[in-house]
């Protein structure tokens, strides 16, 4: 089994993990900073759960029965994997380079993953190959990444339609980074109930620390799902947190911008760089080629900035990716890395 390696320096700077490296808006800390002086921590989650549920199925328009609460959208994906998966006989396809836990997740649910190669150029997606592919493996899920992790770049509604429309089996789209892209495939859930959205309160709302996630379906789906968890498998504190950011999520709005904006124009400043190659991104990051990626983190690293190197990765050789961090953040790395191709450093 590959792993997920989690194991962190204490970064000066650290754009390595997708983040949101600005901390929660003061009006909304001391919201919910009152909430949690009100939590009984004697007693077990009770409406807690139901109150995110309802907030969220309110917002879409949709019942809290088609609503699922989980340990950040990765908990959700790796339960939809394990009730879809079960034997090498269920085929899960998915989009490869992609989240690296899809073929993680595939491998302990004992199914079988089938990646289908995005373009070596520009990591766009052959629509119909995937779909040919769904069809022919006759898989029993298929899951895109939109925007996709770690490439950054957005699938059209349109492509997300065609999908859906062109297969039967669940369909999972994970929307973890769709704050900072817009083009959400929420409103196709009433027309395909074979479609599944996954969400996460970490990245735009920056609740990494407290592993909230959501996930938009079908009843009958969400009651399948709802069965592999184990009673009581959310706790209170991030319910509360995650309900209150809910409810003044428009407070996230300004973050959300900035690191938008920070994007933009980091993406352009990379542009000017010797041998860069910059891929478009609908994230919170961007991905860049560089010949010399290896030794270029090597000097992040000596400078305490960690970035995400991916190695030989099969379709990452020589890629960083870089998390956005505050404007400041970003100017040294970016300096570091302009000596760097410039023979400064």
């Amino acid at each position: 089994m590959p792993s997920y390696d989690v194991v962190e320096r204490d970064w000066d700077i650290k754009v390595n993990a997708n983040e949101c490296n600005m901390n929660m808006p003061p009006l909304v800390a001391e919201r919910v900073m009152s909430r949690l002086s009100c939590v009984a921590f004697n007693r077990y989650p009770n409406e807690e759960y139901d109150l995110l549920r309802e907030q969220i199925a309110r917002n879409f328009k949709l019942q809290k029965e088609n609503i699922l609460i989980g340990s950040g959208s990765s908990e959700i994906i790796e339960k939809l994997f394990y009730c879809f998966g079960g034997s090498p006989a269920h085929k899960i396809v998915y989009p490869q380079p992609s989240f690296s836990m899809y073929t993680i997740y595939a491998k302990a649910a004992e199914a079988t993953g089938v990646p289908v190669d995005l373009s070596p150029v520009d990591y766009s997606l052959d629509i119909e190959k995937f779909v040919r592919t769904v069809n022919d493996e006759k898989a029993s899920l298929a899951v895109i990444c939109n925007p996709n992790n770690p490439t950054g770049n957005g699938y059209t509604l349109d492509q997300i339609e065609y999908i859906a429309k062109n297969i039967s089996c669940p369909f999972l789209v994970d929307e973890a980074y769709i704050e900072f892209y817009g083009q959400t495939a929420t409103g196709l859930l009433k027309k395909y109930p074979h479609l599944i959205i996954a969400r996460t309160f970490s990245k735009a709302y920056g609740l990494a620390s407290c592993r909230v996630g959501y996930m938009l379906a079908s009843r009958e789906i969400v009651a399948m799902i709802d069965k592999s968890y184990m009673p009581y498998h959310m706790n209170v504190l991030s319910l509360v947190t995650a309900d209150i950011c809910y409810q003044m999520r428009q407070e996230f709005i300004p973050h959300i911008q900035i690191m938008i904006s920070e994007r933009k124009r980091m993406q352009e400043e990379l542009k000017k760089l010797p041998g860069v190659t910059v891929y478009p991104s609908e994230t919170n990051f961007i991905l860049v080629h560089y010949a010399e990626a290896q030794k270029l983190n090597e000097l992040f690293e000596s400078k305490g900035i960690g970035v995400r190197h991916f190695g030989d990765a099969p379709g990452l050789k020589d890629c960083l990716r870089i998390s956005m961090g505050r404007r400041e953040e970003n100017d040294t790395w970016y300096n570091y890395f302009k000596a760097f191709t410039e023979g400064r450093a």
